[in-house]
């Protein structure tokens, strides 16, 4: 090695010193940084010159060091696990955010809950029995009956509220993933062209890679690495990003919970009017699912069937309750007609309404000989507890819906820690430990001060050899 070519060695061994330790303060600035990955320098030796001359013997040193690359320490696989979970915990989250609203919204059991106004709605009734033509106990059963039938109409107002919310909210999730898409196409073209440059590429795959676990947890997309480092996302088996171009996708469909069963919402292509997109997971269709009309078994969206249940609940109480109260007969012994009525052109819950504005139309009497003045009456009283009465519809539908919520609740704890125990693994793969970049701070640090101590020795014995060399005893 020349004294020249050893300059060279040390001034590479300084360069390579000085990267390792700008890419250590990289990484020690984006430590709380979201989706930021720690780097590391890929190092080489600089293999001795061929060329062979007699006058070169013994081991030829090295020519000094290469900085090779600057890696990501990434792993797709844990990556991908890290979206897979996120898509799974967005589907359950909204789910278990629209059950639990929805339960919560019952107030069962409790004063508030439409199982006390049913009991007081019975109670009335018996009242009305114990006390035939007294007026004082007929008022109360209207009141009474009145409040009944506007807590369905508040509960079906509320129902259609929380359907509208949601409505809303389905059509910001889709802005947001038009949004995230042309994010990732606009950086795989940013990342391919940086590439083909042989520029480093790393900040901008940190920034793709966090979109496409947004995405994911969106709508449950997959995510198709290309040869020329750009990835493909899939939605429904179709691509919504493709290198450098994005796909917009729009939600159609009903913009009323009554118009829903007719005019389901849906996610499409925006290029594709009326063809769905099968959205594979995510908060997208967690949205889709309570969104969905009810399906006559309970099966069906969870907003629709709490409207339906406050429907089945008013025709139940208008059918059963007339039943009996048609048979019956006045204080004045005129036979009784329709206690409720149902509004034509709207839903039950909203159209049920109270037929007698006085006491003395209520038909408490029975007509059969040997029945007294409040035998209808009590005949009402007693459909309170009959089998497939309207406190069997209420109590099944309010069951259902707490069983619901309490299975949503729990798969959501279960994929939130499938989630967590995924970001943990990718967070030891790829995160900064502080501690670990000190060290290797101090480890460049020094390689740096030795590789000037090489250069200064250089130096000095290239100054003795030109300027001193000769001169002795002079």
């Amino acid at each position: 090695m020349s004294t020249f070519g050893g300059l060279n060695t040390a001034y590479s061994g300084l360069t390579a010193a000085r990267r390792g330790m700008e890419v250590v303060g990289q990484n020690i600035t984006n430590a709380t940084t979201a989706g930021y990955t720690r780097q590391r320098i890929e190092t080489s030796a600089v293999a001795a010159p061929g060329s062979v001359s007699m006058f070169r013997t013994g081991v030829e040193p090295g020519a000094g060091v290469s900085v090779d690359a600057i890696n990501r320490l990434s792993n797709e696989m844990l990556n991908g696990r890290v979206r897979t979970t996120a898509a799974e915990t967005g589907y359950w989250g909204v789910r278990s955010t629209v059950l639990g609203r929805l339960e919560t919204a019952l107030r069962e059991p409790s004063d508030a809950g439409l199982s006390s106004t049913l009991q007081d709605f019975w109670a009335g009734w018996q009242d009305v029995s114990n006390r035939p033509g007294d007026f004082a106990a007929g008022g109360v059963l209207l009141e009474r009956s009145s409040l009944l039938a506007s807590h369905i109409a508040q509960g079906y107002a509320d129902a259609t509220a929380e359907w509208s919310g949601m409505r809303s909210q389905t059509q910001a999730i889709a802005a947001d993933v038009n949004s995230l898409a042309t994010d990732v196409a606009e950086l795989n073209a940013q990342i391919r062209q940086a590439l083909a440059s042989g520029s480093s590429a790393n900040e901008l795959l940190d920034q793709r890679d966090l979109k496409a676990t947004q995405l994911a947890a969106l709508t449950g997309a997959a995510v198709r690495p290309r040869d020329d480092g750009t990835v493909d996302i899939v939605l429904g088996g179709d691509a919504l990003v493709s290198s450098g171009r994005a796909r917009e996708v729009v939600i159609t469909g009903a913009l009323r919970l009554e118009d829903a069963g007719g005019a389901p919402v849906q996610l499409e292509w925006a290029d594709r009017p009326g063809v769905a997109v099968t959205v594979d997971g995510g908060e997208l269709l967690g949205a889709l699912s309570v969104l969905a009309p009810a399906d006559g078994t309970g099966k069906g969206g969870a907003i629709a069937e709490a409207a339906a249940a406050y429907n089945a609940l008013a025709t139940s109480l208008h059918d059963q309750v007339n039943a009996v109260h048609t048979t019956g007969v006045t204080g004045g012994g005129v036979a009784g007609g329709d206690f409720f009525e149902l509004a034509a052109g709207v839903p039950a819950a909203l159209g049920l309404r109270v037929v007698p504005t006085d006491a003395t139309q209520i038909a408490a009497g029975g007509t059969a000989a040997g029945e007294g003045k409040g035998s209808t009456a009590d005949k009402i009283s007693q459909l309170g507890t009959k089998d497939g009465g309207p406190d069997d519809v209420w109590s099944s539908y309010v069951v259902r819906i707490g069983v619901e919520s309490r299975a949503t609740g729990q798969q959501l704890e279960l994929a939130d820690r499938a989630a967590r125990a995924a970001s943990t693994q990718q967070l030891a793969q790829s995160s900064v430990d502080l501690d670990e970049e000190t060290t290797l701070l101090l480890t460049y640090q020094h390689a740096y001060q030795g590789a000037a101590r090489v250069m200064t020795a250089i130096d000095e014995m290239l100054d003795t050899l030109i300027n001193r060399t000769g001169v002795v005893g002079r």
